[in-house]
């Protein structure tokens, strides 16, 4: 198909014949594109690039003719790869940014286990001091606990009994029978103490006056 000017196609200027209403060249190389043609043609050959339009479907042959134009500027800039060079490169490339996009994520892992250790961490440290301020306040209590019981002791027990505790609480080790005995002992001797003043008791209050 000629341009609205009716001047030829690149590809019919390029081979120097009249450019038919027809012309399979016409739709994909433009008069202000010589280039193009030039280059497919001195790759490909015009009569190769005429066979395979005609073998595609009209709504084919534009894609077609862009692979060749690149595959043909390409071959003409690396002889040796063309296109498959670029290709290369850029499969190089791309595998070393998945290479970098792997590294980053075991990174961004580290990070964030490292985020959950931290938390644990600080978890695990305000349970234990809760748990050190609970056993100091128990051992507070526990201390004051302690001094009233030998206070207790010392008010209640004779002497000799007083001193055979403190030799328990001090670990001697005695039995445990005989200290039971021996505060029962000193239980009896309290009752007995008890019992004559209220005997006097009563006795006073039965004396006749007269």
């Amino acid at each position: 198909m000629a341009s609205s000017s009716n001047s030829p196609c690149a590809a019919c200027k390029f081979l120097r014949r009249k450019c038919q209403p027809e012309c399979v060249f016409a739709p994909y190389f433009p008069p202000d594109q010589p280039q193009k043609f030039a280059n497919v043609h001195k790759v490909f050959g015009a009569s190769n690039v005429t066979k395979l339009l005609n073998e595609l479907h009209p709504h084919q042959r534009e894609d077609a003719v862009n692979s060749l134009a690149y595959e043909a500027d390409m071959r003409l800039r690396d002889p040796v790869y063309g296109c498959v060079g670029v290709i290369s490169l850029l499969q190089h490339q791309l595998r070393q940014l998945q290479m970098d996009l792997s590294c980053a994520k075991s990174e961004l892992s580290k990070y964030q286990n490292l985020g959950i250790t931290s938390h644990g961490l600080i978890a695990a440290a305000a349970a234990a001091a809760t748990n050190h301020n609970h056993q100091q306040n128990l051992g507070i209590n526990l201390i004051g606990a302690g001094r009233d019981h030998h206070h207790y002791h010392h008010q209640f027990f004779p002497r000799d009994q007083q001193q055979m505790i403190r030799s328990f609480d001090s670990g001697n080790n005695y039995d445990a029978s005989l200290l039971a005995m021996n505060v029962s002992a000193s239980i009896g001797q309290l009752s007995q103490f008890q019992q004559p003043r209220a005997a006097t008791g009563d006795d006073r209050r039965t004396i006749d006056p007269s």
